[in-house]
């Protein structure tokens, strides 16, 4: 009988993946903008720091940014090599099958190249994660591992639930097992990214590691809730709030980028300029009287004028017959 993960759907998870999603759509949108292949950028650093910095990595995200400049770094070279594995695996982000062991396997043997002696291959000892010097989580025997992995992957092909649960389930399956000796929380966050950018591609550039080392407390308090319970639930519920706050955070940033962009970009043509001057002297100008002073054709005119309006340099305030115009903010009239 096929391995079935135990974890229930509830209406919370069912309203935040529809909340995703609609979101999902927003952020698209932002995919040919010129400013995304620099947050994009920005994003995938923020997510190598992130995941190393909860492994206790202790390098900042300007030497980070350094490193994969190719520039030389003070710092300890264990962390150092963290960081150039971390790239490696990123890097090869797109290329992984979620649903091919052999890739994750790949995967590890990048991230934890020169760090552990089996890199790329499942543990053969047994294993623990420690609070302290308290255990408070013991995993499978290693002789269990190549069994539970293969069931997991099995599920993960099979299974018709959506892939922002999907991803969840698998994080918290992969911690319980932990297959390698090291390396762990760093793989099951990528894996996760992998699976949602087999989904949807911009999940290759959100860094949902960032705000899980910004509550990394509640991060672990989900997995050990989820370990007592015998069931995923609340490490679901846990990870796709994460999610969603991420996606919000990124529409947020964008938003305010383009706002900046679209003040810098914008350019004032010499008959534009002409139209603002004469509503500085005479907020109450008509379209006929700018036409006649200026002589430009009135059908000019209203083009400029809408345009003006349209990048927020001028507002009609008032009826269209009684009203005025007013200038609302100074732009670069270059």
């Amino acid at each position: 009988m096929p391995y079935e993960p135990p974890f229930k759907i509830t209406d919370e998870i069912i309203n935040i993946v529809a909340q995703i999603a609609e979101k999902i759509g927003e952020l698209k949108s932002f995919e040919k903008s010129p400013l995304h292949v620099e947050l994009r950028k920005e994003n995938r650093i923020k997510t190598i720091h992130s995941s190393l910095a909860i492994e206790n990595n202790s390098l900042s995200i300007e030497q980070i940014t350094a490193i994969i400049e190719g520039k030389r770094v003070l710092g300890s070279p264990n962390e150092i090599q963290e960081v150039k594995n971390a790239v490696q695996a990123y890097d090869l982000l797109l290329e992984l099958n979620p649903y091919e062991e052999k890739d994750l396997l790949r995967a590890h043997q990048l991230m934890m190249s020169e760090l552990v002696e089996h890199s790329g291959k499942y543990r053969s000892g047994g294993v623990g994660i420690f609070d302290g010097k308290e255990v408070v989580h013991l995993a499978p025997p290693a002789d269990r591992v190549p069994f539970l992995m293969a069931d997991l992957f099995e599920w993960l092909r099979e299974s018709s639930v959506h892939p922002l649960i999907k991803s969840c389930v698998f994080h918290y399956e992969f911690e319980f097992i932990h297959p390698f000796e090291d390396g762990n929380g760093r793989m099951g966050r990528l894996w996760q990214t992998v699976i949602l950018k087999e989904w949807k591609s911009i999940f290759a550039w959100i860094p949902v590691e960032s705000l899980v080392k910004e509550n990394q407390a509640e991060y672990y308090n989900a997995l050990n809730s989820s370990d007592t319970a015998a069931d995923s639930t609340e490490f679901i519920e846990f990870m796709l709030n994460l999610i969603l706050r991420t996606v919000d955070e990124i529409i947020s940033t964008e938003n305010a980028a383009k706002k900046i962009t679209a003040k810098i970009t914008i350019k004032i043509t010499a008959n534009q300029r002409k139209i603002l001057d004469e509503i500085r002297k005479n907020p109450f100008i008509t379209q006929e009287e700018l036409s006649s002073k200026l002589g430009i054709a009135r059908l000019n005119i209203i083009k400029n004028m809408k345009k003006l309006q349209e990048n927020n340099i001028i507002r009609r305030v008032g009826a269209a017959k009684n009203g005025h115009w007013e200038i609302v903010e100074e732009k670069d009239e270059s």
